[in-house]
């Protein structure tokens, strides 16, 4: 489909949150789940969202109506997923948010990155929330369940702190994933990174069988928090299970 035909009633959405306090630090939001992912992350709490074939359910119509109502009550629309990068509807959805007087965020794990950067240059996003999952190769490849995930993701990254866009790197630890946390954070902070997020995977959502750990798994995290902390991010937020 031509992006100069695409509207935002295009945008397959999974799902909405109509207010959140947590998907963009600090702010109060809408939260646009599109429909879709590339990517099988063993931790996604979105698991009934990942497959791009199933159409849509939440209609751009009711995203809207949920906008005019709450002027005054919220700060902006975070388009999350599945991967909203994916649905080249994002960026008239995003136009949209704008014309209603709101902000746009944006939630992306990068595996499309000449696509996010064409995004960034459109200046319609304030914040980006970027998922780096490990470092890039085989570690990588075990979380994102895909061949050459991890290049993809870090270049998404050096997008992402090229743009001068607010943002948040985020990295999500699971017991049965890479123990590759600390290096993740120390290069995340040596290509610039001053703002980082270390996100302790929960059950709630996931794929049948998926371990969320025990307490020994809990002191192991506790243990990475004290080394990543010490790294002197100018922020740095834990989000425990």
């Amino acid at each position: 489909m031509n992006l100069a035909t695409l509207t935002a009633s295009d945008l397959q959405i999974a799902g909405l949150t109509p207010m959140s306090s947590v998907d963009w630090p600090g702010k109060f939001v809408a939260t646009v789940f599109a429909q879709g992912c590339p990517w099988a992350c063993p931790y996604c709490h979105n698991q009934a969202i990942i497959d791009p074939k199933i159409p849509g359910v939440v209609s751009w119509e009711s995203v809207e109506e949920l906008l005019g109502r709450r002027r005054g009550l919220l700060d902006g629309v975070v388009f999350s997923g599945g991967e909203a990068t994916r649905q080249l509807a994002v960026l008239p959805a995003m136009q949209r948010v704008r014309e209603f007087g709101f902000e746009v965020g944006l939630h992306t794990a990068g595996p499309y990155p000449a696509r996010l950067r064409e995004i960034l240059r459109t200046g319609l996003v304030d914040w980006v929330g970027i998922d780096i999952k490990a470092m890039s190769g085989p570690n990588y490849e075990a979380v994102a369940g895909r061949p050459n995930a991890g290049p993809k993701a870090w270049e998404s990254l050096g997008e992402v702190l090229d743009s001068g866009v607010s943002y948040e790197v985020r990295l999500t630890v699971y017991p049965d994933g890479p123990r590759d946390g600390y290096e993740v954070a120390s290069c995340v902070k040596d290509l610039g990174a001053t703002h980082f997020a270390l996100q302790q995977a929960r059950a709630l959502g996931t794929a049948q069988g998926f371990n969320a750990g025990d307490a020994a798994w809990d002191l192991e995290v506790r243990s990475l928090v004290d080394d990543i902390e010490k790294l002197g991010f100018e922020s740095f937020q834990f989000r425990p299970a």
